[in-house]
């Protein structure tokens, strides 16, 4: 389909549309990477996430790893956005919910939040840096990529109990 019209400014009344068209294409294969806003720790924690960032695989869920811009040490994606890794993230407040839900992946506990809008978040407890994994919304109920992220968090950041 050929655009030869020219917009007219009721278009912009759009915006919205035009801002999960955005996210659609953020989530297709192309040559742009995603962006992520990179987390900015304590240099403790970045010690931990940079040590984090040479142990991560280059394929979770046989998704080929394409990280994020800006490029950084702290940040890491697989699939064009599909799996997003931010390391040394400020410690969630829902952590503070005695109502939060946890998984355990492979001795990794991560505590869920489900955001209305996204696929599933997931950020580590008990360690000494914050991890935090987001998963598109076809893994709204699959953890299966958090076991991935097992035996790196494990080597790298320290238990923090």
């Amino acid at each position: 389909m050929t655009h030869t019209r020219r917009r007219s400014p009721r278009s912009r009344v759009l915006a919205p549309s035009a801002a999960l068209c955005l996210l659609a294409v953020a989530g297709c294969s192309g040559g742009d990477q995603p962006s992520v806003a990179v987390p900015t720790p304590s240099s403790e924690a970045a010690g931990y996430c940079e040590e984090l960032h040479k142990e991560l695989p280059e394929t979770v869920d046989d998704l080929e790893r394409s990280d994020p811009s800006p490029d950084s040490d702290l940040t890491a994606g697989w699939g064009d956005g599909a799996i997003v890794l931010r390391c040394g993230v400020p410690r969630p407040a829902r952590m503070d919910d005695s109502q939060a839900k946890g998984v355990d992946a492979d001795g990794v506990n991560w505590l869920l939040e489900q955001p209305d809008d996204a696929g599933p978040r997931f950020t580590t407890t008990y360690r000494k840096a914050y991890v935090e994994v987001t998963l598109g919304t076809e893994y709204a109920h699959d953890i299966t990529p958090l076991s991935a992220f097992a035996v790196p968090v494990s080597r790298t950041v320290p238990e923090s109990l």
